[in-house]
């Protein structure tokens, strides 16, 4: 997916929920700060996207545009309905996205995740997936190794669970060579 695809997810979903602004939480949600990431980032055929202020219409979104719609056939991409519940993200989040809004989104706006937020909710969940995602934001420079481990205090997990997240960060971070 590319920045113009994201965009016209969220006017899409504006459409289709008559909402006026969405958050994106998912891998896409690079495209906030980094339009043009390297193409490493772009793998993702979906957006992980909600109502920012009404989540309860996420199922209409996934109804009308999700994976398998007419949209996905016609389009080759679309949108994953998902809750604010969805991303396990640090505190603080909200204050750090980045705004999408201009012609292509119909004026809507679509927040999308500060990267390195993107990265601990993905380092968070420890997919094999999200481990290869986290260690290129690493590789690239887009998320710094000790920015990273600062706001592990503040992740809504338990103290064991705050401790493996350090270890695999620093692991991953070890092993970019």
């Amino acid at each position: 997916m590319n920045r113009d695809e994201l965009e016209h997810l969220i006017r899409a979903s504006a459409t289709i929920t008559n909402e006026y602004e969405f958050v994106i939480v998912g891998s896409q949600s690079i495209l906030g700060q980094i339009p043009y990431p390297e193409p490493e980032f772009k793998m993702s055929a979906e957006a992980d996207i909600y109502p920012r202020n009404a989540p309860e219409l996420a199922d209409k979104i996934d109804g009308n545009i999700g994976e398998g719609s007419e949209f996905h056939r016609v389009h080759g991409f679309y949108a994953q309905g998902v809750g604010p519940e969805t991303a396990v993200l640090p505190e603080g989040w909200q204050t750090r996205l980045w705004k999408i809004q201009n012609g292509n989104t119909d004026s809507r706006i679509g927040w999308c995740l500060d990267v390195v937020d993107l990265f601990l909710s993905k380092a968070a969940a420890a997919r094999e997936k999200d481990q290869v995602f986290c260690r290129a934001l690493l590789k690239h420079g887009h998320v710094q190794l000790q920015q990273a481990l600062d706001l592990v205090p503040v992740m809504p997990l338990i103290e064991d669970e705050r401790k493996r997240l350090v270890a695999r960060i620093r692991r991953w971070a070890k092993n970019l060579g």
